[in-house]
C-alpha cells in the first residue's frame, strides 16, 4: 500500500497509541498535528520553517486548489510537492467540507454537489469522481473520499440519509481512484451526534477496506464533551493497524483528549488563524498579545517554550508589530503557535512512550488553571 501504519507502543495508563506512518514522501511519528496549507502554503510560513519545527506532514485543500490555480496547472508543475517545494508528506481533503459549508450556494444530488464559486459566483459541480480526479492530479500522499458533512444540529433521519450517501460516494471514490500504489485514499466516518449512526457509518466503511480512516463532522459547534463521547463510540471500531484521523480539530486540550481516545492525526486552521488575530497559544493558555496590558511587557511569550520566537522577542515587541499590522508580527505569532502544537504532540508521544500519558494530562491542565 502507498501508506502504512506502524504501531510502536500502546500507553499502559490510557491505551493511547504511539506510531509511525510511512508514505511515499517519508515517514512521520504519530500522534501528529498537521498544519493547514489551504492554498499550497501554510500562511506566513516557509516550507523550510515547517521542517524546522518538525512538521512531517501538511494539509492542502482540494476545493480551493480546484478554483485556483486549478489542478491541471499543479499537475503540469509536477504535482503539489514540486509546485510548493515540499518534499515531505501531504494530505489533501476532498473539498466536501468547504462545499457543504457554503450552504446558501450549493445543491446536493446523488450524482454530486452543484455549487457556486465563492470567488466569482461561477456555477461548478463536484462529484466523488471529480474530487478524486482532482486529488490524483494534485498528487498528495493521502487523499480523502468525498463526503457530506451534515450541519449541527441535524435531525436523525437527515443524518442517516447523509451517511448512507457518504458510503455510496466512498465506493465511487474507490472506483475512480487512479493511483492506489502512490496515494492512499482514506474513508471518512460520519453520523453526526448519534452514537448508533457513528457505529453504522464506521462499519459500512470498514467493509470497503480503506488504508486509513478519518472521523469527520465533529468540532462543528457541539460541546467538547459531546465530541469526546462520539469518539469513544467510534474509535474502538476502527482497525488497530490503520491510521485514525480526527478532522478539523486543533485546540490544545482537544488534541490531548483526542490522543487519549486513540486518535493518530489532527488538522486545523485554528493556530494560524488566531495568530493573525494576535492570539498566541502558550503552556498556560491563550495569550491575546494585542491587548494593551502587554505594551510594556518585555518578558518572553512563554517561558516554557524553546522556539526561536520565545528565545528572541518580547511580548511588547510582538504586540507593537501586530498593532501596526506588520507582516513580521504575524509571522512570529504563526511560527510560535505551530511550534507550540507540534511540540505539544512531541511531548505527548514521549509521555506515551514512558506510559505516563494520564499523568501528562493532569500536568497539562494544572499548568492552564
Amino acid at each position: 500500500m502507498a501508506v502504512t501504519y506502524e504501531l510502536i507502543k500502546t500507553c499502559k495508563q490510557t491505551g493511547a497509541r504511539l506510531g509511525k506512518i510511512h508514505t511515499p514522501h517519508g515517514s512521520f511519528d504519530t500522534p501528529m498535528f498537521m498544519p493547514v496549507g489551504t492554498l499550497a502554503t501554510v500562511k506566513a510560513m516557509s516550507p523550510e520553517e515547517l521542517k524546522e519545527i518538525g512538521s512531517g506532514i501538511i494539509l492542502s485543500n482540494t476545493y480551493h486548489l480546484f478554483l485556483r490555480p486549478g489542478h491541471e496547472i499543479v499537475k503540469e508543475a509536477g504535482g503539489l510537492h514540486k509546485f510548493m517545494n515540499w518534499d515531505q508528506a501531504i494530505l489533501t481533503d476532498s473539498g466536501g467540507f468547504q462545499v457543504f459549508s457554503l450552504s446558501n450556494l450549493r445543491k446536493i444530488r446523488e450524482e454530486g454537489v452543484e455549487f457556486r464559486s465563492h470567488l466569482n459566483g461561477e456555477k461548478l459541480f463536484l462529484s466523488p469522481e471529480k474530487a478524486t480526479e482532482i486529488q490524483n492530479a494534485l498528487g498528495a500522499d493521502i487523499i480523502m473520499a468525498f463526503d457530506e458533512c451534515p450541519p449541527f444540529p441535524a435531525e436523525y433521519q437527515y443524518v442517516k440519509d447523509s451517511l448512507e450517501r457518504t458510503t455510496r460516494w466512498a465506493k465511487r471514490c474507490l472506483e475512480a481512484h487512479a493511483n492506489p500504489d502512490r496515494q492512499a485514499l482514506f474513508g471518512i466516518v460520519q453520523g453526526g451526534m448519534y452514537k448508533d449512526l457513528r457505529i453504522e457509518s464506521a462499519q459500512q466503511l470498514l467493509d470497503l477496506n480503506f488504508p486509513g480512516y478519518a472521523i469527520g463532522g465533529l468540532s462543528v459547534g457541539e460541546s467538547a464533551d459531546l465530541m469526546y463521547e462520539m469518539l469513544e463510540h467510534t474509535v474502538p471500531i476502527l482497525p488497530q493497524n490503520k491510521p485514525r484521523y480526527l478532522m478539523g480539530v486543533g485546540a490544545p486540550e482537544n488534541l490531548v483528549e483526542g490522543v487519549m481516545r486513540g486518535i493518530d492525526m489532527f488538522d486545523c486552521v485554528l493556530p494560524t488563524r488566531i495568530a493573525r488575530n494576535g492570539t498566541m497559544m502558550t503552556s498556560k493558555g491563550k495569550l491575546v498579545i494585542r491587548n494593551a496590558e502587554y505594551a510594556r511587557d518585555f518578558r518572553t511569550v512563554d517561558e516554557n517554550c524553546q522556539c526561536k520566537v520565545c528565545q528572541n522577542y518580547s511580548r511588547a515587541y510582538i504586540r507593537h508589530l501586530i498593532k501596526c499590522n506588520e507582516i513580521f508580527g504575524f509571522r512570529l505569532t504563526t511560527y510560535h503557535n505551530l511550534y507550540y502544537l507540534i511540540n505539544l504532540m512531541k511531548q505527548i508521544r514521549q509521555a506515551i512512550a514512558e506510559d505516563r500519558l494520564a499523568d501528562f494530562q493532569k500536568e497539562f491542565y494544572a499548568m492552564r488553571s
